[in-house]
């Protein structure tokens, strides 16, 4: 018989030998023997055997920095199966004590950011999936529908969203180059989809279940024999500041018109992924001491010299992302910033985006219509637009979308790379004076690839009965 058959099936027997035990009277809180045989607690040891075990195996095949984070990635889980066994010993936290609580596992996923941080790695879209798709985990920081944060299969379905922008990448770059990224990445959404989304949804639903008469998040006990941590050595430790510290967050990062509070805060700057170099200055030629204009042999015209050119986003203005007026979000000259989202919106509301570089938007939710103008290498990800998502003026602009849009324009761009998942194929797509429009849609014959098509871009043009008859230019690779 297959050993995983054997394993799944003596994980069961244990799970009704749990449930056979029947409940303890007075909600006395669960020994460490008695937590490490919860069913909750074994069929989250399932969830990494049935599914990080691809994940890892493919990892293994490709190594380096790939290896790395899913490394880390397992220590994240690790860490997370860590709470759910305190969970059950532990009463329910103050806000300060959840912070406390959660740092273990905050911790891991600033390890995990600081792998995307720096030089830019041949593997970036890899980390960044992994990295991303972390914030998953803080679905057990959930602690009511006041709390500020989604209700937890919502939490792990939209977390991994964001991901899922750079493991499409990794699916196309690698589809007909390494099976092995292809397997690693369509292993990794399994981890999650369905993976912990139906671990949650099981166990859950309404977010972890603290003991009513268990020690309080300073004296709690020790973790009840936890399976082994991957290390990862040379890691740097984050400082540590005090609780309170961590329920700042940044102006220009904010997603809705109102201050984030509680874990919705805390999450919120575990993500906001800001690069090492983001406070550097440009330096301008007059800085420089090699070639500098005043050291030149010749004696230059008597013209005056104008001012040292920069990037034309630095003259637009301050970045903002606010909600003007109740009913149009503005993001404007956003630079180098790969987590920004818009969670607080309805279909209502529109969108527009301008000037914004180097960047990633996420749109959660419904809403009227987007436009994306004068950006350049913007991702955005989005769920429903009632009446259309419109991109003009822009270059290497990647959209996403994950339900539904009617129409899709583009105008005056080059470079437009869209996924359509299996909701939108019946999106209509109008494109002029665009160049190198790509759209992929899901393989209707194998689950997880994508399937690239392009855009024509080139017409011919011919004169028929009285009249022009166009036709687009195809290209066989014969």
């Amino acid at each position: 018989m297959d050993e995983k058959l054997i394993q799944r099936l003596e994980s069961a027997v244990a799970r009704l030998e749990a449930l056979s035990t029947g409940f303890r009277p007075g909600g006395a809180p669960e020994s460490g023997e008695d937590v490490v045989t919860d069913p909750s607690i074994l069929a989250f040891d399932d969830l990494m055997g049935q599914y990080f075990a691809r994940v890892l195996s493919a990892a293994e095949k490709i190594g380096g920095q790939v290896l790395e984070v899913t490394k880390i990635l397992k220590e994240a889980f690790s860490v997370q199966r860590e709470l759910l066994v305190k969970v059950k010993q532990t009463q329910k936290p103050d806000l300060a004590g959840l912070a406390e609580f959660l740092k273990p596992l905050n911790e891991v996923i600033m390890k995990a950011n600081a792998l995307t941080e720096g030089r830019r790695s041949d593997f970036f879209n890899h980390l960044k999936a992994a990295a991303d798709s972390l914030s998953a985990l803080a679905w057990i920081a959930f602690t009511g529908k006041d709390c500020g944060m989604s209700m937890p299969i919502a939490h792990v379905e939209e977390s991994w969203q964001m991901a899922e922008f750079y493991n499409n990448k990794v699916l196309v770059e690698y589809r007909n180059k390494d099976p092995n990224h292809v397997e690693w990445a369509k292993a990794i959404k399994e981890l999650y989809l369905p993976g912990l989304r139906d671990y949650v949804k099981s166990f859950y639903p309404l977010g972890p279940v603290w003991s009513v008469t268990g020690k309080t998040t300073a004296s709690a006990a020790p973790k009840a024999s936890p399976p082994p941590k991957t290390s990862a050595p040379g890691a740097p430790a984050p400082p540590p500041p005090p609780p309170a510290s961590l329920f700042s967050s940044e102006p220009s990062q904010a997603s809705s018109s109102k201050p984030k509070a509680g874990m919705a805060a805390v999450f919120q700057e575990i993500n906001s992924g800001k690069p090492v170099t983001l406070g550097l200055k440009k330096v301008t030629d007059d800085m420089k001491t090699k070639n500098r204009a005043d050291r030149v042999g010749i004696v230059g015209s008597s013209e005056k010299r104008g001012p040292t050119a920069s990037p034309s986003f630095s003259k637009t203005g301050p970045p903002k992302l606010e909600l003007q007026m109740g009913r149009k979000w503005v993001v404007e000259n956003q630079i180098g910033r790969k987590n920004l989202v818009i969670d607080d919106c309805d279909a209502k509301q529109s969108v527009y985006i301008f000037g914004c570089k180097d960047s990633v938007l996420q749109i959660q939710g419904k809403v009227n219509n987007i436009t994306v103008d004068k950006c350049t290498k913007l991702g955005v990800v989005f769920r429903d637009v009632v009446a259309a998502f419109e991109i003009v003026n822009s270059n290497g602009v990647e959209v996403q979308c994950q339900g539904s849009a009617p129409t899709i324009s583009v105008d005056n761009t080059g470079g437009c790379l869209l996924y359509l998942n299996k909701d939108s194929l019946g999106t209509s797509i109008t494109t002029a004076k665009s160049s190198e429009i790509n759209v992929l849609v899901p393989d209707a014959g194998s689950d997880g690839d994508w399937v690239e098509h392009a855009l024509p871009q080139q017409f011919v043009h011919l004169f028929k009965d009285g009249r022009f008859e166009t036709t687009p230019v195809s290209h066989s690779g014969g």
